[in-house]
């Protein structure tokens, strides 16, 4: 071990020497390096070696370097870096490679490799040890056929990266998405630099500029062979994103839509996507009036709710649901520059934002999304848009999004009509299937807010649980005791199967006075 510590330091003596001659260190701080280059080496070689020791070294060199990039900056001088600084960066290199080596999985190592390699030297040899240990991780086919085309312009280089990524990972939609993108940029830089060669007249020579290429064909290979292997409107949808960022691809854009609206009609988000281009249509001279602006507006939104709603013929969905109602909050909200409607979102956040959050945790995904906005929007709303929307709500297959409609519609009814409107509301839809809990007793508490108040219009509907609660509501204070009999008898007349005998269960529990 000793004999190879001290080769080792040998090697370092011509860079040390090179150091003092040229002024950058002291013949004091020189020793002082050779010192603790010493221990360090010695505990690389130790029978238990830690990758601690590893990193230690390394950050003492590049230390070293960084100093020596100050003090040359400082004196001015600028020459022998082949005697000092390369022969300090293949050290370090080298003491990588054996970490590497070592601890082949550690990828934080490989990073921190890449990471001064950047900096100091080129990145390829690296990038390439690192891949053949870890194929498996697509993030870091990534990151080297990018540093191939942003650090080094080498499009061809990036492009067989990508390829080989392929190789490993055929349906990996981020692969994809990244090598689409690269094409993309590859074709706008020579689009760039067509353009300034012939801005400044010069003679290009035999080199010459592929329409092909810089018109986007390459991306559109890519994107086809992406589509052939990889399903789904969100994946389309994601390299649209892509190509809708470089203003060359048009016809490539209108590919990927043709696509999408003809593969893809039972997915939510190709609705979505096709309704909110109905308000990209751009404004013409003859609307530069506030009053054109949004008379164009109005009617650009009215395009996007039909599009909505045929989606909703042929897809009638919770995502479905989801995309529509999302869209007209966002849009209602838009308007809140008018007075009239802040006074409105004003006074309704006001009262009802702390029982909003409350029902949050209650809902799936898709349906918290849906069922959250149209809570929202019924909140602040009173035009005909939302009674349409919220109509076609109450008649979703989705039980979870009709049931929470129904309950939302009914306390939008009392807000905006008081108890009549919400009376009529009741009545309208407590037969209606599926039913809810929820909706019987808003009605009660809202019966009860009244000066006169009878439960005989609320019950009689179905859950075993509410004609419980008439009955209580009978023995109560302003009940009347002697009705319990015939609420008994009304209740075993219309419950059915097991909800007979749960209903029996419970006023038996009642009767005992156990419940």
């Amino acid at each position: 071990m000793a004999e190879i510590v001290q080769q080792r330091i040998e090697n370092r003596i011509p860079e040390l020497e090179q150091l003092e001659r040229v002024g950058l260190f002291s013949k004091k701080e020189v020793k002082s390096m050779l010192k603790r280059a010493t221990a360090l080496e010695y505990k690389l070689h130790r029978l238990i070696i830690t990758k601690v020791d590893f990193i230690a070294y390394i950050q003492y060199e590049i230390n070293v370097l960084e100093l020596i990039k100050k003090r040359r900056s400082r004196i001015g001088y600028q020459f022998k870096r082949e005697e000092i600084e390369y022969s300090i960066i293949s050290r370090i290199n080298s003491i990588f490679r054996r970490a590497t080596t070592k601890w082949k999985d550690d990828v934080q190592l490989w990073l921190s490799h890449i990471a001064f390699c950047k900096k100091w030297v080129q990145l390829s040899k690296v990038f390439s040890s690192m891949l053949a240990i870890h194929p498996e991780k697509p993030a870091l086919w990534i990151m080297a056929a990018k540093s191939e085309l942003e650090d080094r312009n080498l499009s061809e280089s990036a492009r067989q990266l990508f390829l080989r990524a392929l190789r490993f990972h055929p349906e990996s939609k981020k692969v994809y998405q990244e090598y689409f993108r690269m094409e993309l940029l590859h074709a706008e830089k020579l689009r760039k630099q067509q353009k300034e060669l012939e801005q400044a007249e010069m003679d290009v020579g035999e080199y010459e500029f592929s329409p092909e290429i810089m018109s986007g064909k390459l991306a559109e290979l890519v994107y086809r062979d992406a589509t052939g292997k990889i399903q789904g409107a969100d994946f389309i949808l994601s390299l649209l994103t892509i190509a809708a960022i470089f203003d060359f691809t048009k016809e490539l854009q209108d590919t990927i839509i043709q696509d999408l609206q003809s593969k893809y009609t039972d997915d939510s988000l190709t609705w979505d996507f096709m309704a909110k281009r109905e308000l990209e249509a751009t404004v013409g001279e003859e609307l530069q009036t506030a009053k054109g602006r949004a008379s164009d507006i109005a009617r650009r939104e009215e395009r996007c709710c039909q599009v909505y709603e045929e989606g909703l013929k042929s897809l009638n969905t919770e995502a479905m649901w989801a995309c529509y109602v999302s869209f007209c909050l966002e849009r209602f909200k838009r308007k809140t520059n008018v007075q009239e409607l802040k006074e409105k979102v004003s006074i309704s956040n006001r009262d009802y934002n702390s029982d909003l959050i409350g029902q949050k945790t209650n809902m799936c995904k898709h349906s918290h999304i849906s069922l959250h906005t149209m809570s929202g929007w019924m909140r602040i709303s009173c035009n005909s848009s939302f009674l349409l929307c919220s109509q076609r709500g109450l008649l979703s297959v989705v039980p979870a999004v009709s049931m929470e409609i129904k309950e939302k519609y009914l306390d939008w009814s009392y807000r905006a009509g008081g108890y009549k409107k919400a009376r009529k509301t009741f009545t309208s839809l407590h037969e209606s299937r599926p039913f809810s809990k929820a909706f019987f007793t808003r009605m009660i508490q809202m019966e009860k807010n009244q000066l006169r108040w009878s439960l005989r219009t609320v019950y009689g509907f179905f859950p075993p649980d509410l004609w419980l609660e008439y009955i209580r509501e009978e023995l109560g204070p302003s009940g009347q005791p002697e009705n319990c009999g015939m609420i008994h008898w009304r209740a075993m007349k219309m419950l059915e199967g097991e909800s007979v005998e749960r209903f029996l269960a419970q006023y038996t529990l009642l009767q005992t006075g156990h419940i």
